[in-house]
């Protein structure tokens, strides 16, 4: 046998450790303890035919004599073979005549051995398996009869009808094996798992230690037994056959150039790729989610926007609510002055709209901070678009003002009566309202709106308000701009007049500060990343506010409240 050849030279080289898995043609054979160098073999596992339990054949082999078998020479030959006598007297002189009172019930050997009965067992179950077909015939039930109700006629059998009912028949053997046949004509697979181990007296005998039975339940089908698995060199503790540990989760394997398929290493998956227990490559998380710091779960990615709670939202919000406060003071003082020469030479109602335009711009600032909803978004553009305007409106009427009020001293000029209060209010509403007009079309068309953007970093969520329409929010930027530079361009022209105060200079430099502030947001703007975009136009809200409000009305404040005596119709 070629395994015994094997074991004999494995011997010799000296290689030991070696778990073995043997087939059912050596597992169970007991002639491999009088091979050279078969204890390399203790350990081995395979699976086998499980043992026959055949009940009366032990007994049967023993009360065999040759007096019932005259004339088989197999019987003569084995029974002078096992007793060393002869039983012709014309044969063998060398050997004593049989007495005639040997017997087999004292004897141990390989015929009346029925301990390893494997294979014999499957000719036992088809005998079995026949009787019972021939039984259901014999009796002529429902599982023996034809498919019209007839039964078979027990004086002609034929072999169909035989192969009729072994298809049906179910039964158990003494033993407990369930005896059965599928669609196919196959029955099920019971095996037996054979262990080689060492025995007390120091021969290689095979353990059943487990069994596989297919007719049992799915979660059933191999059961171990209570006994301990000897493996290689005789250890007790079960040998580790990998060449690399199992990569753990969070990892993913990669071969080994030229070592055995079991050799791999353990990489890492890459951030926003996980593997769990079931998974051999790295899975990609959903959009929504990335990969924690182990990479063997994917987490909802943190979702992030400008808020009140982060160092740069209460920045933006203390500036917000600083101009607020600086606006509505500098509203009590005109409040408290508005008698006075410097406040009535400035054009009173202009100057208290425009302080409330400005609380206005400095109050939408704070609508881009915070999380962002279908409602904010709407009106942070559209708030921020209309109180500006408001502003620049403003801005202009006083501008104009001032190049009316000059005209006006001119011998001959009635220009005073087509630029009065009446037209100062109407030019501002007309004004503000052609911005409002603009804001309700973006809003009608297609609206600010809040999405989250994954694309602009990997780990997590942008939430951010986008501008639905970007003519929209651009035409509202422009109506700005357009109205801005009007006011810088007549504040301009208007720098020189003869004045004491001339209140077009300060227009002048706060035009100039807004239209630096609003040039420079544009690519700044376009250039900032997620949450950044909404700070930069906070700046520019807020920059823009505070250069008209200190530009326009801090002097006039400091006048007023340091220089009383120049606050004279004289001086004015």
């Amino acid at each position: 046998m070629e395994i015994k050849i094997l074991a004999s030279e494995l011997h010799k080289q000296n290689i030991t450790g070696i778990q073995w898995i043997g087939s059912d043609a050596w597992i169970t054979d007991s002639s491999l303890t009088d091979s050279e160098g078969h204890t390399i073999l203790v350990g081995s596992l395979g699976f086998t035919v499980a043992k026959a339990k055949i009940p009366g054949l032990e007994e049967h082999l023993r009360q065999l004599h040759p007096s019932q078998f005259p004339n088989s020479q197999f019987v003569i030959d084995f029974w002078e073979e096992v007793f060393d006598c002869c039983l012709n007297e014309t044969g063998n002189t060398q050997r004593k005549p049989c007495s005639g009172l040997e017997s087999l019930k004292t004897v141990e050997s390989l015929f009346t051995d029925v301990s390893e009965l494997r294979f014999t067992k499957n000719v036992y179950k088809s005998v079995l398996a026949v009787a019972h077909a021939l039984d259901m015939m014999f009796k002529c039930d429902d599982r023996g009869s034809y498919s019209n109700s007839s039964c078979f006629d027990p004086k002609h059998i034929e072999p169909w009808q035989i192969l009729h009912n072994l298809k049906s028949v179910n039964f158990t053997t003494p033993d407990g094996e369930r005896v059965y046949f599928d669609n196919n004509g196959d029955s099920p697979a019971r095996y037996e798992l054979v262990n080689l181990r060492m025995t007390s007296r120091r021969i290689m005998k095979g353990e059943t230690v487990g069994i596989y039975d297919a007719s049992f339940p799915d979660d059933k089908q191999f059961i171990m037994n209570n006994i301990s698995v000897v493996w290689a060199n005789g250890l007790l503790e079960m040998p580790v056959s990998v060449c690399s540990k199992t990569c753990l989760p969070g990892t993913y394997k990669v071969l080994q150039k030229g070592k055995p398929i079991c050799c791999h290493d353990c990489i890492p998956c890459s951030a926003g790729e996980i593997t769990n227990l079931t998974s051999l490559q790295c899975l990609k998380c959903p959009p929504e989610y990335w990969s924690n710091s182990r990479r063997d779960a994917c987490i909802p990615k943190p979702i992030e926007f400008l808020a009140y709670n982060e160092i740069l939202g209460t920045v933006l919000a203390i500036f917000s609510l600083l101009g607020i406060f600086l606006a509505m003071i500098t509203t009590l003082i005109f409040f408290t002055h508005k008698e006075t020469p410097l406040i009535r030479a400035n054009n009173s109602e202009l100057s208290f709209l425009l302080l409330f335009s400005l609380t206005l711009c400095f109050l939408c600032s704070l609508t881009f901070i915070g999380r962002p909803t279908q409602m904010s978004c709407m009106l942070r553009h559209t708030a921020f678009g209309m109180t500006f305007v408001l502003c620049m409106s403003c801005v202009l009427g006083k501008t104009m003002v001032v190049l009316i009020a000059f005209r006006a001293t001119l011998p001959g000029s009635n220009i005073v009566k087509w630029f009065g209060p009446t037209q100062q209010r109407l030019s501002v509403i007309s004004f503000t309202l052609i911005q409002v007009l603009i804001c309700i079309l973006w809003l009608t068309i297609s609206p600010p709106f809040p999405f989250m953007n994954f694309a602009l970093y990997e780990d997590r969520i942008i939430l951010q308000c986008d501008l639905g329409s970007a003519i929209g929010f651009y035409a509202v930027l422009g109506y700005i701009g357009f109205l801005a530079v009007l006011c810088f361009v007549l504040a301009f022209l208007a720098r020189k007049l003869p004045d004491n105060f001339n209140e077009a200079k300060f227009i002048t430099f706060s035009m100039l500060i807004f239209c630096s502030v609003w040039i420079t947001f544009i690519p700044a703007y376009i250039s900032s990343p997620g949450k950044l975009s909404d700070a930069v136009e906070i700046f520019a809200i807020l920059a823009s506010a505070y250069g008209v409000l200190l530009c326009i009305f801090l002097p006039k404040c400091f006048i007023i409240l340091f220089r009383p005596e120049q606050n004279t119709k004289k001086c004015i």
